[in-house]
């Protein structure tokens, strides 16, 4: 029988007192949650985000896409806080606290989708909060950005980089390095740092959901 799913509009209220928009698809058996975390001058409606979180939800995984900050803090008199990782971290750890509190979701195991700056915000994140994230992807990411908090990352974090993304891919070989958890660097050969070429972005979603796959837990 086909899986039904629910899909709505969510909105977190992060411990500094402020709304992120976010859309929630959930299976009625769902086997894990993935959080996404946009990358700067992007949000919510990430049409590459968009498209890993449904090859996710065709194998009944639920998705949370959202925004990491307000139409106010993302505005140019704000434009540091688009690269302030530390900030971004708290956000996705607002979220994820947001969701415990969700009795649809409480029970999910969660995994963390980050592309550019929001992996090393969600890599970040992961340090933070150990015991609530089994997982991490990293689309054409900058987990660099995480800087101290590699060492700590306990999560199996799966990098993902275009190969033709010279500069980006030695910085994840960096990072890579960095990281004690279990790891692994995939390249796709070709790829541009926004996997605009032909196929490479299904790559990214097969990639991201073996991953996911083998390293959620299962859960009652």
């Amino acid at each position: 029988m086909p899986n039904s799913f629910r899909n709505y509009s969510a909105n977190i209220l992060t411990a500094d007192g402020k709304n992120l928009p976010g859309t929630v698809a959930c299976p009625s058996n769902a086997r894990g949650l993935i959080l996404f975390a946009h990358g700067s001058g992007s949000s919510r409606l990430s049409p590459r985000n968009r498209l890993v979180a449904a090859a996710l939800e065709k194998i009944n995984f639920a998705t949370f896409l959202f925004d990491l900050l307000t139409d106010e803090e993302e505005s140019a008199n704000n434009r540091a806080l688009v690269f302030n990782i530390d900030f971004l971290a708290n956000r996705l750890i607002d979220a994820a606290n947001w969701v415990k509190n969700q009795p649809e979701l409480s029970s999910q195991p969660i995994g963390y989708f980050g592309a550019s700056t929001g992996a090393a915000a969600a890599l970040q994140a992961a340090a933070k909060f150990p015991d609530n994230i089994f997982a991490v992807v990293s689309r054409g990411g900058r987990p660099d950005m995480a800087g101290d908090f590699l060492p700590r990352v306990h999560a199996p974090t799966l990098l993902i980089v275009g190969g033709a993304d010279e500069d980006v891919l030695e910085l994840n070989r960096q990072a890579l390095e960095l990281l004690s958890c279990k790891k692994e660097l995939s390249v796709i050969p070709g790829a541009t740092h926004l996997f605009e070429e032909a196929g490479a972005l299904e790559q990214v979603a097969r990639l991201a959901r073996q991953w996911f796959i083998n390293n959620l837990p299962p859960h009652d």
